[in-house]
């Protein structure tokens, strides 16, 4: 058995063959960008209004005439002499002959007269051409996650395509005889599988969407089958349960006979003792306990920054975030706890119901509290690391 700081530094070692495909924007969605980008163009492409108002070219007086107007989307440009004015849009483009732009709400009009209510000095309430971006300046650098702003960013610079890492496919194995999928009545013994979605909704909810599931009966042959299979089929396998020492728990023998390398075995850790981790040439295996709550906190403890990391993001093992204590908190334990939590504000709160097989808690967190092993006390106030869900 391995500590947890081991079995991160483990995780932390592994390399991985990242590989490129050009995707539509829409498709680039949640992925890692896999080269640098340079803005073909400047932005904005022309002086800009930022406000509905009059573009004026500047005089000595306060009045001005008015001879046009210009639309967002207009093309022409229109001429203006010293003392003229053109009414404008937002977003419009200023007229070069024009030095300022004054609101709507700081003028008087009478008929083609302007009356302005003060002084105006150039480049007032103009965007100035490439003031966002200069045309052949870095866009976006190799190695940015591509979220909904800066999709929209690249499509503001005329970008359609865009080369992305490829996130890794994963496969969910379920073992278990006593495992009744829900919607069936429940015979005594039985209790419903609840692991597989669960970890779906848990991959899906941090952008992993190729997943498949199997599930297999607690026997040797069926399990290595299945093994083998998920692991031709899929770049990482996450298999819960059958990976105790008890005479139904086939996960290891088969993953031996399919040499699968064990990279560490049991972790020092309260809930997700039974935690293995293997690997054969590019495939990566979790197997996750069976008990549903040690199942997900491994998920989010070890397997989530992996995936990420394999995706091409930065990610880190171990948590940077402490927040405060709400509550005393006495420890009393002999393994490191990872312990369902809920954060409001500024403090956190460590919920009931601890027990690795209870998702009742889990339900309610949003957040995991680390605290190392050993026998002490945790005061109100004190600072703990948190790892937000």
């Amino acid at each position: 058995m391995i500590s947890v700081t081991e079995a991160f530094s483990v995780l932390n070692q592994l390399t991985f063959s990242l590989k490129e495909k050009e995707v539509s924007l829409w498709e680039a969605h949640n992925h890692v960008l896999a080269e640098t980008l340079y803005s073909p163009i400047n932005m904005p492409p022309f002086r800009q209004s930022n406000m509905d108002g009059f573009a004026l070219c500047l005089h000595d007086s306060l009045e001005y005439e008015i001879i046009g107007e210009v639309k967002a989307g207009d093309e022409n440009q229109i001429l203006l002499k010293l003392g003229q004015a053109v009414k404008i849009f937002t977003g419009a483009a200023v007229p070069d002959s024009a030095q300022a732009v004054i609101q709507i709400e700081k003028v008087s009009v009478t008929g083609n007269q302007l009356q302005l209510q003060e002084d105006v000095v150039a480049e007032t309430n103009v965007r100035p051409l490439g003031s966002q971006i200069k045309q052949n300046d870095m866009a976006l650098e190799k190695g940015a996650f591509l979220n909904p702003a800066t999709i929209g960013f690249l499509a503001g610079l005329g970008f359609t395509q865009v080369k992305v890492y490829q996130k890794p496919t994963v496969a969910i194995v379920v073992t278990g005889n006593e495992l009744v999928p829900p919607g069936q009545s429940l015979p005594y013994g039985k209790v419903y599988e609840s692991n597989a979605i669960m970890l779906q909704t848990a991959l899906c909810n941090a952008h992993y969407d190729e997943v498949k599931v199997y599930q297999v009966n607690d026997d040797f042959e069926n399990t290595k089958s299945t093994l083998a299979t998920a692991m031709a089929e899929s770049d990482v396998v996450l298999v819960s349960g059958g990976i105790s020492v008890g005479d139904y728990d086939f996960v290891g023998k088969a993953l031996e006979t399919l040499e699968v390398e064990t990279l560490f075995y049991k972790v020092s850790q309260k809930p997700g003792k039974p935690l293995l981790v293997g690997k054969k040439d590019e495939k990566l295996i979790f197997a996750l306990p069976g008990n549903p709550a040690a199942s997900l906190t491994c998920f989010y403890i070890h397997v989530l920054p992996t995936l990420q990391r394999f995706s091409g993001r930065e990610a880190a093992y171990g948590s940077k975030n402490t927040l405060a204590l709400a509550h005393d908190y006495e420890v009393n334990n002999s393994r490191d706890q990872f312990l369902k939590a809920t954060i409001s504000g500024e403090a956190v709160t460590i919920l009931p119901h601890q027990d690795s097989s209870m998702l009742d808690s889990f339900a309610l967190a949003n957040a995991l509290v680390y605290l190392p092993n050993g026998n002490y006390q945790k005061y109100q106030g004190d600072k703990v690391a948190v790892y937000p869900i």
